[in-house]
């Protein structure tokens, strides 16, 4: 099952944090202590894995940031309140 899209906003936001630090996925996952592949799935839409609460922490622990800013300014609009019923 692919990612919400929420959590592919949230993996999005790491991968930049990443890439604008200039680390690979190895060096991530050997920081949080996951395999790279993992870390590879992770970043692929179409993959379930997720990274947890934990692992955000300590990512930001690592960037030096908020775990906040792996979150996005606004909600994200998804399919729920297109198939909601009518109140």
């Amino acid at each position: 099952m692919p990612k919400s899209l929420i959590e592919f906003e949230i993996v999005s936001l790491v991968r930049k944090k990443r890439k604008d630090l200039n680390m690979s996925q190895a060096k991530i996952a050997a920081l949080i202590q996951v395999s790279a592949g993992y870390i590879g799935q992770i970043e692929m839409q179409s993959s379930d894995s997720m990274y947890s609460y934990d692992q955000l922490n300590r990512l930001a622990l690592l960037f030096n940031c908020s775990p906040k800013e792996f979150l996005p300014e606004e909600p994200i609009e998804s399919r729920i309140s297109e198939t909601a019923p009518p109140e």
